[in-house]
């Protein structure tokens, strides 16, 4: 038996790769077991920089509502509900692709996250918006909330259960599909700097 930390018993951390220079220290891929911190971080400036990236998924899904409404409640501090989603998908990822789903999860973050957006500044009354760099931080934060956003509603229109939702988003974000929500975001928020700038 291997002293291996192994994610639900199962993926391993050991092979996977944060292939973008700039989110290395954002990302954090140390071994779990169970993507659960029990909000140890929350007090602490900068401390999502220390919660695994499972987690940090996992975080996000319990946002569960319409678009315009963040949380209607029904998934409101369902921590273990949204670990069970997220362990289902990272299941149906194997089986569909028989990759490593922490690594497929590392891809679609990283080329889900937008490199520039807009930021308003005031200047003798009137309103401009420039186009600015997105810090790593911010990168990770948004590319999370597209893909999990990008889950809810696919599952909401179609009916689709959840977890195939999540397990198909993160799979089109990884190979970078135009057809992934989380893609189409960013290059749309990537559009609007551009012109912007």
């Amino acid at each position: 038996m291997s002293d291996e930390v192994l994610l639900f018993d199962k993926w391993s951390f050991k092979d996977v790769k944060v292939s973008d220079i700039s989110l290395q220290k954002a990302i954090n891929i140390s071994p779990i077991y169970v993507p659960h911190s029990f909000g140890r971080h929350a007090s602490k400036r900068f401390g999502k920089e220390r919660v695994n990236i499972v987690e940090r998924l996992a975080n996000n899904m319990m946002h569960y509502g319409k678009i315009w409404a963040k949380n209607t409640g029904r998934m409101a501090g369902k921590k273990w509900k949204a670990i069970n989603i997220v362990r289902a998908a990272f299941d149906i990822i194997y089986l569909r692709t028989k990759k490593n789903p922490i690594q497929v999860l590392v891809d679609a973050v990283i080329n889900a996250g937008p490199n520039e957006d807009t930021t308003r500044i005031s200047y003798g009354g009137v309103v401009y918006h420039v186009s600015v760099d997105v810090s790593p931080n911010r990168r990770l934060d948004l590319a999370l909330r597209f893909i999990s956003q990008g889950a809810r509603l696919a599952s909401w229109k179609t009916g689709k259960p959840i977890e195939e939702a999540l397990a198909e988003e993160l799979m089109a974000a990884a190979s970078n599909d135009p057809s992934s929500y989380a893609i189409r975001k960013k290059e749309e928020l990537e559009k609007m700097a551009e012109a912007s700038r």
